[in-house]
């Protein structure tokens, strides 16, 4: 079977429940809430390939830690030849699911707003922020092989106090600090000033923050033959091929209510998937108040092809 010509992530949702309810997440636009299956799960870590995918996001708009299977996920994965990471917002990552994901899970991305506990507790409803520091802390000191990161919310909410939020995670030895160089505007529903997204990329110019932009760069010759093999050249939408909780491929991971789907992994091979959204163009109601797709202006993409390769260069000579 054909494989795709180019390398891209894979958004995957093991459920999209959540046990909090977040300011910049549209949840009211999920019709009813889902676990993924021992059988799907199968299914999908079937169609993952690594000539094809350089890494898998554990994330959705759900949150992975609180799948009831959460461990026997873990083990299913732990093997497989393609890098796995995962965003959660910290509130269950207790000693257990540390320890159950430490060596399996590349990357753990914690989900932070603000040290700030009334902005905190303003942007994640429902998380107690000294339960969640707790944890940071104790994935700090016992995460061995899994690496740490903080992803910064970008929203107004945060802005004022971000400058302490950062320092007060790298005076704790916590570095790798990333953050989105858009305010959060997922599917349309939240519109801001260009104003304050000027603000967040001086924010991570100031800081040395990692652009979140360059987690979804394999390689500039895949970035480039992503831009060439699309008919709709959105960098992000084509960057990240999303896997809901049904095992339904995605055409963008701004379709929350997943309105418009490519296929199931049941069905067809992601390189099948991505062939299929390779002549779909933009979405009317997906794309109209979408502000990712402009994130990539000629500016932005020169300062992350330098980014990319002054970082690259850095680590050959590290390896060295």
């Amino acid at each position: 079977m054909r494989r795709s010509k180019y390398k891209i992530a894979v958004n995957l949702e093991w459920t999209n429940a959540c046990n909090a309810n977040c300011s910049m997440c549209p949840r009211h636009m999920i019709d009813k809430t889902e676990i993924m299956t021992e059988s799907c799960f199968a299914e999908v870590l079937g169609r993952l390939k690594p000539e094809e995918v350089f890494r898998v996001v554990l994330a959705g708009y759900g949150e992975p830690t609180i799948h009831p299977q959460y461990a026997h996920f873990i083990e299913m994965l732990r093997d497989h030849p393609v890098r796995f990471d995962m965003v959660s917002n910290g509130q269950a990552l207790d000693d257990d699911r540390l320890q159950e994901m430490d060596g399996a899970i590349d990357l753990l991305i914690v989900s932070f707003s603000s040290i700030v506990k009334e902005v905190y507790d303003q942007v994640h409803i429902r998380l107690d922020q000294e339960r969640v520091l707790e944890n940071i802390r104790a994935a700090k000191k016992n995460l061995t092989k899994t690496k740490l990161a903080i992803s910064l919310t970008p929203t107004t909410e945060c802005l004022q106090t971000l400058p302490e939020t950062i320092e007060w995670f790298q005076k704790r030895g916590i570095g790798l600090l990333t953050m989105s160089p858009t305010l959060y505007n997922r599917a349309g529903s939240l519109r801001e000033e260009q104003k304050a997204t000027a603000y967040l990329r001086s924010i991570i110019r100031q800081y040395g923050l990692r652009s979140q932009e360059m987690e979804f760069i394999p390689s500039l010759w895949d970035s480039a033959k992503q831009v060439y093999h699309n008919r709709f050249r959105c960098l992000p939408r084509n960057a990240v091929l999303p896997i809901a909780v049904n095992g339904d491929y995605q055409y963008c991971f701004n379709d929350i209510g997943r309105k418009r789907t490519l296929g199931n992994v049941r069905d067809m091979s992601l390189g099948e998937a991505l062939r299929l959204r390779e002549k779909t163009g933009p979405d009317p109601e997906l794309c109209a108040g979408c502000n990712i797709s402009s994130r990539y202006k000629s500016s932005e993409i020169a300062a992350v092809i330098k980014h990319y390769q002054s970082q690259k260069t850095g680590e050959k000579r590290h390896a060295a």
